[in-house]
């Protein structure tokens, strides 16, 4: 047997023969990459070979010592502090070392200290200066800046002009940002970062104009305006550039995805990557994790197994974007187990991934699970962040657990030094309220040490529906419409409680109140997925084409729960007419549809899995705990709010939700 003993990258140190600065920067650039400890033993050969003064060695080592996977902020600095008379390769490194571990008030800083030392930047200095303002909001040094590039002449640089343009837009200076534009030659680049610029300042028609006036027009052209008219709403639009793009790639079909995804059209989402699937494109790692949350939403279990499979077959890596998406998609699609083998089959878990994590368990009641989870954190170095917080505090709202949570809310303060924000204040409201403590729940928004949010008020207006106090929910639901006037459902909460109260000449006040305003509520729409094929209901449904056959059950229905007892709530009905009126109101609630329709789709001891976009009214929830019993089905349903496991007549929410 033969060993092969590899000559170490350093075997310089033991002999007498010379090393090249060419050696020196490939170290530096390949075999340091992953080793500190031979970035170190390199950097020892760089100085031992008085090698440190070439301003290319040093400033390489600079980079070297900036990669965030070592964690090394304190020794990059060292080492620019060494480096006599820099030049302005070695001012960048240090200027670009700063922006990348976000130290970007530092990294302004060391290019004030470079003007001072006489050393002029070039085209590569000036495009991270424009970025580092533009993230700072720093509009005077902005200006000052581009004062810079005009001075030393590199105005007419494609990557300044792009940089410069980005940062004007972001400050919303669309005069300034047209005037570098127009400033000499301007290639595709620059056009297409001042047609950004008007989509997120909202000025699309400019961004048309100028789209249509561009002789060239590559790929990443159409994908600037398909993504920046979704971003403002103009989806008939986007989808409009969309089609007549002359070619695709992956990030054309990603961008018009995203387009539906973030305007809540997660169907037609669906639709486009089947129609990619059809077009052969190969989907990477942000489709598949756009795919995934279309899929979350509209209850997709099937299709979203698919996805998690594709991955797999094309060795897709399951990263912090893929991973998180895909075990997000499984929490919120019922699969806790599912969703728990993708985490722990991460090889690099992102703070992203532990919340996910946290904040499925907490949908689903599972506080001690979610708390355990937290520890687990803890015990392993993984520093929490206010969004894990946000998620232990809404398992402990779920769960009931006052006290626990607010330990846990303290912990976060005294423990992890992390400052409460309006979010987490509104959890502790939302603590209170279900547990029905609403006076302290009250009394906590008044001592906030901030404004509280309508969010706020509106955990304590839906805690004063559940507990039935009309007194408080009018005071607080009047509060809540001046502050948040256009958002139907805080009328639709303040009607419910009225309704309760049987008070519906205010029940009419408000409709009226809401007409006048122009204001509309969200239609109840439940989905199921059955066989890759997503089935979306809402109240009354018609269309169908099994109507007649889903009516025809919810009939069946209504006999067998009858005979177990069934009394329908009829207060959950916002109208005031005849009481057989209101239970038949009750019956056409999309959910009651969905699962109807679930019943004579599959084959008996099948589960049902049905996607809410709104909460369920507790008629929904009684009559589905009988379903689940007389039909021996195991039925799943997300609302807004969390998930009921349905199962021989009890919830797993315990009725607490």
């Amino acid at each position: 047997m033969t060993t092969t003993i590899t000559e170490p990258p350093y075997h310089h140190l033991l002999s007498n023969q010379p090393i090249s600065q060419k050696s020196l920067l490939n170290l530096l650039t390949t075999n340091c990459n992953t080793s500190l400890h031979l970035l170190k033993q390199t950097h020892a050969l760089i100085l031992k070979t008085n090698h440190f003064q070439d301003h290319y060695i040093s400033g390489t080592l600079i980079k070297s010592y900036a990669n965030r996977y070592f964690n090394t902020f304190d020794t990059f600095i060292q080492v620019f502090n060494q480096v006599p008379s820099p030049n302005v390769f070695v001012w960048n490194a240090v200027i670009k070392a700063c922006l990348d571990y976000d130290k970007l008030s530092l990294g302004l800083f060391y290019y004030s200290k470079m003007v001072c030392s006489g050393t002029k930047g070039n085209k590569f200095t000036y495009p991270m200066l424009f970025k580092a303002c533009m993230n700072e909001k720093c509009v005077e040094l902005g200006v000052m800046i581009h004062c810079h590039v005009v001075k030393h002449g590199f105005m007419e640089d494609g990557y300044v002009k792009s940089a410069g343009i980005q940062m004007y837009s972001s400050f919303e200076r669309l005069k300034e940002a047209r005037m570098i534009l127009d400033y000499g030659e301007s290639d595709v680049v620059c056009n297409n970062a001042m047609i950004d610029g008007y989509l997120k300042c909202g000025d699309t028609e400019s961004a048309k104009v100028l789209f249509a006036s561009m002789v060239t027009k590559n790929v990443a052209s159409w994908n600037v305006i398909v993504t920046g008219l979704g971003r403002c709403g103009m989806i008939e639009e986007a989808r409009e550039y969309f089609d007549e793009m002359p070619d695709r790639d992956e990030i054309s079909w990603s961008a018009i995805i995203d387009v539906y995804n973030k305007n809540g059209h997660y169907k037609e989402a669906l639709e486009i990557f089947r129609a990619m699937q059809s077009e052969k494109v190969k989907a990477k790692k942000f489709v598949l994790s756009s795919v995934a949350l279309a899929c979350a939403n509209v209850g997709s279990l099937e299709q979203g197994k698919w996805i998690h499979d594709y991955a797999r077959r094309n060795g897709i890596e399951l990263d912090g974007v893929l991973g998180t998406a895909l075990l997000d998609m499984y929490a919120k699609l019922g699969r806790l187990d599912l969703a728990w083998d993708v985490f722990e089959s991460m090889k690099r878990k992102e703070i992203s991934s532990w919340n996910a994590m946290i904040g499925g368990l907490a949908m689903h009641g599972r506080a001690k699970d979610a708390i355990d989870l937290l520890l687990q954190m803890e015990k392993e170095r993984v520093k929490p962040d206010e969004i894990t917080f946000v998620g232990i505090l809404n398992a402990c709202a779920h769960g009931g657990l006052v006290n626990i949570g607010f330990q846990y809310f303290n912990r976060m303060i005294e423990l992890h030094l992390i400052e409460p924000t309006v979010h987490h204040y509104g959890c502790l409201v939302d603590i209170l309220g279900r547990a029905g403590q609403l006076a302290e729940a009250e009394e906590l928004i008044s001592i906030m040490p901030m404004t509280p949010s309508p969010a706020v008020w509106g955990a304590l207006l839906s805690a004063c529906r559940v507990h039935g106090n009309t007194e408080m929910g009018e005071r607080i639901g009047k509060i809540l419409i001046e502050l948040d006037p256009q958002n139907g459902g805080r009328y639709a909460l303040l009607s419910n409680i009225y309704a309760k109260a049987g008070r519906w000449e205010d029940v009419d006040r408000l409709r009226v109140l809401m007409k006048e305003k122009g204001v509309k509520t969200s239609t109840g729409r439940s989905s199921i997925d059955l066989d890759g094929i997503v089935h979306e209901f809402k109240i009354g449904e018609g269309d169908h084409p099994r109507a007649r056959e889903i009516y025809a059950m919810v009939e069946e229905m209504i006999g067998k729960l009858e005979l177990e007892g069934y009394i329908p709530k009829t207060s959950e009905v916002l109208f005031d007419i005849e009481e057989n009126e209101k239970e038949t109101t009750l019956w056409r609630h999309s959910e009651k549809l969905a699962i109807a329709f679930g019943l004579i789709s599959t084959t008996p001891g099948t589960p049902i899995r049905v996607t809410k976009n709104l909460r369920m009214c507790e008629d929904c929830h009684s009559a589905i705990k009988l379903i689940s019993r007389v039909y021996e089905r195991d039925i799943i349903v997300r609302d807004r709010l969390r998930f009921h496991h349905f199962r021989n007549g009890k919830c797993s929410c315990k009725d607490f939700w």
